[in-house]
């Protein structure tokens, strides 16, 4: 490896505060499949793993008092892809990333899926070169603020945005929402849908984007839903279309 290749990944090291020992390991979570042979994936199970293990950890010793299914609706949360897309760009991690021709040019730098994925990877190489302390010591930098900025009044839900959003028109005799896939990008193993979530009854609309188009109605639902939340009930009854 020459210099010129060692100077980003020096960057990165000192952002995160730690000096890999094994710098081909650094290398590796940086690259996607579509560069070669040596890349993040199996370094990305593994950070999957720790990144939960250390995120329960934390939440455990914070809210004491919340019972399993509480921790676990929490760490899903945090764990989710929005917000490993939001780590990686606090680390511009985009800047690192090693990305077959094609990829590049689709924009695979700047997508969520793959942004999501190299910070597990990363946490994955961290985990192998300096055991589980310095795995979690860079996992806690990301997410500690994160952890404590969580306000149990907004608790997540057992049910998910869809089933939520329903639930809710349904109780007011409401026409139910409609769902309508505004755009679909990049390739086929790795799109990124864009889907609009319309609510009739009171004009009121939530935009969402995911790696499936189940995860962007998700979203949708989920915006949409915290519009309607304070709001009265229609004084109409249900349509009859």
């Amino acid at each position: 490896m020459n210099a010129s290749a060692l100077s980003p990944l020096a960057d990165l090291e000192s952002q995160i505060q730690y000096r890999f020992k094994d710098r081909s390991l650094l290398e590796q979570a940086m690259t996607h499949r579509s560069y070669g042979r040596s890349h993040y994936e199996r370094l990305e199970f593994l950070g999957d793993a720790i990144l939960n293990a250390v995120v329960a950890d934390g939440l455990y010793q914070v809210f004491p008092e919340l019972p399993e299914g509480d921790l676990s609706r929490l760490r899903a949360n945090l764990v989710c892809q929005e917000q490993l897309v939001s780590v990686a760009e606090d680390l511009g991690l985009s800047r690192y990333l090693r990305l077959g021709e094609g990829e590049l040019k689709s924009g695979g730098q700047n997508r969520p899926s793959i942004l999501a994925d190299t910070v597990e990877s990363l946490y994955g190489a961290l985990w192998r070169d300096g055991g589980f302390a310095a795995a979690q010591q860079v996992i806690l930098m990301g997410f500690t603020a994160r952890i404590a900025a969580i306000d149990l009044k907004r608790l997540p839900s057992a049910k998910d945005a869809k089933t939520r959003l329903q639930e809710w028109l349904q109780a007011r005799r409401c026409d139910l929402p409609t769902y309508d896939v505004l755009n679909i990008s990049g390739a086929a193993h790795a799109q990124t849908f864009d889907v609009l979530c319309h609510v009739p009854a009171f004009s009121v609309e939530g935009r969402g984007t995911g790696v499936t188009r189940r995860a962007a109605e998700q979203q949708a639902a989920e915006l949409a839903f915290q519009q309607l939340e304070s709001l009265p009930a229609p004084t109409g009854k249900k349509s009859s279309a």
